[in-house]
């Protein structure tokens, strides 16, 4: 081969290697420049004198096992701006990611200008998250949640001090999520540690660092508007994560595709306004997940994208509805 044709090869393939390059450090430097600015804690009045906005965020789950090419389009006209990652055996975008690998991902998400805000890992558990806080970080990704670890079942003075023995336990892997900028949002969860409101509470108060927050999922709590409303006040800064979800007619059993619909926003008979006030006397800043279940696990909530897409967009409505007749303050 000539020198001029292995010059032109090698050429190529920096060109190439610049490309895949490109893509991940775009999709990383303006995720990460947003992450700075959250962590700095800087008032900005510009900000605070928006109107308020929930920013939100599309469960790969919601699609079932569908492919990520085709699940990206659908972020933008969800209404989102971000998505958040699942794997088995709700989803199976994370094995995807995984088997395509990180350039090609990238590639993905930048095509379709969409962010990585958030990896869901209930499998790993809270304290198996080191090496995913450090993919996180590399797609410039600020959120992971998982559920917690400890004894169920407790109140009171035992709860806190259960909680506080969970932090404890967090404390070096909280040293990772500082390192890398990625929020550990608890979420509550039956049979859990974190099962009740006052865990969450204790867990907002004993909290040592602001990478240590919550994920919060009405649906396991009591059905109550003023309650999980003044819970969110609570909870104020703590919350990172906050899930459009209701019980309806819950999760666990195969029902009409009417009657498992009642698990969103609009569709079932919990009134989200209490709630939405909430989040904007807290100026909430998080995520906002629209979010359900179906049976079995694995398959998309509705036949096709399109159909997944419609749902979650009725239901954006449904809140933005609701959250254009909030006073504003």
């Amino acid at each position: 081969m000539s020198t001029m044709a292995m010059n032109r090869r090698t050429l190529l393939q920096s060109a190439v290697k610049s490309a895949v390059a490109g893509a991940v450090a775009g999709v990383v430097t303006s995720d990460v420049s947003m992450a700075a600015g959250q962590a700095t804690g800087v008032d900005n009045v510009a900000e605070e004198s928006k109107p308020f906005q929930l920013k939100y965020i599309v469960g790969s789950c919601m699609y079932g096992y569908m492919y990520l090419g085709e699940i990206l389009p659908e972020v933008k006209r969800c209404g989102a701006e971000a998505i958040d990652i699942w794997p088995k055996k709700h989803g199976n975008q994370r094995e995807q990611w995984q088997d395509m690998g990180d350039e090609l991902f990238a590639q993905m998400l930048q095509r379709h200008d969409v962010k990585l805000g958030c990896i869901t890992q209930y499998k790993a558990g809270p304290f198996g998250l080191r090496d995913e806080m450090r993919i996180a970080q590399k797609f410039g990704c600020s959120t992971i949640v998982t559920g917690g670890e400890g004894p169920k079942g407790l109140s009171g003075s035992e709860l806190k001090a259960a909680v506080g023995g969970f932090i404890e336990k967090m404390k070096p892997h909280l040293a990772v999520a500082e390192e890398t900028g990625v929020t550990i949002a608890i979420e509550n969860h039956a049979s859990n540690l974190f099962e009740t409101a006052d865990s969450l509470r204790y867990l907002a108060e004993l909290t040592p660092s602001r990478h240590l927050a919550v994920a919060l999922a009405p649906y396991h709590l009591p059905q109550d508007a003023g309650q999980l409303a003044q819970l969110i006040r609570d909870l104020g800064s703590a919350l990172a994560m906050f899930y459009a979800w209701q019980h309806g007619d819950g999760c666990m059993t195969k029902l009409p595709k009417e009657q498992e619909l009642l698990q969103l926003p609009g569709r079932g008979p919990l009134d989200f306004g209490p709630l939405l006030q909430a989040l904007q006397e807290i100026r909430y800043s998080g995520w906002t997940e629209i979010f359900m279940h179906p049976v079995p696990r694995g398959i998309p909530i509705m036949e096709t994208a399109e159909e997944v897409t419609a749902e979650v967009q009725r239901s954006r409505q449904y809140l933005s509805d609701l959250q254009a007749r909030i006073p504003l303050k």
